[in-house]
């Protein structure tokens, strides 16, 4: 019998403000929404991000990066960029980046439109569960 072992994995969907973080694995292709990290100031973000690996103990990491419609940057892809290269250095997992474009309104647009904007918080946990389930359906 032929078992393969999962490969856990977070997500997140960066923010000026917010950070929303999925859970999954490769074996499964599920997600789960697993926190949401308030974005004070970085060294505190990022020990929050630390407890959040040590919880969860993933094998790799995979950050959204926004694109435009035409696929061009915007002004959180550099950012966004170098989120993830900041991740794979501190904590020594590698990391992927997926485009992201459209994540947000389309949780947005789940959970009732202009109504979900009263619950930012969900919608960056809903974006980090899409982004994770991109990275799936890219097959990596």
């Amino acid at each position: 019998m032929h078992t393969s072992k999962p490969t856990l994995l977070l997500a997140f969907d960066f923010g000026l403000k917010r950070i929303g973080v999925a859970f999954g694995n490769t074996l499964t292709k599920t997600t789960t929404g697993v926190g949401l990290v308030e974005a004070e100031d970085e060294a505190t973000r990022f020990k929050k991000i630390e407890a959040l690996i040590r919880e969860w103990q993933p094998e790799g990491l995979v950050v959204g990066v926004p694109r435009h419609d035409d696929g061009q940057d915007n002004d959180m892809t550099a950012r966004c960029e170098r989120f993830a290269r900041q991740l794979e250095g501190r904590f020594g997992l590698p990391c992927a980046t997926v485009d992201e474009r459209y994540t947000s309104v389309i949780i947005e647009s789940c959970m009732g439109g202009a109504k979900a904007r009263e619950f930012k918080g969900r919608v960056d946990v809903g974006s980090a569960c899409l982004i994770l389930d991109q990275y799936f359906l890219e097959g990596r």
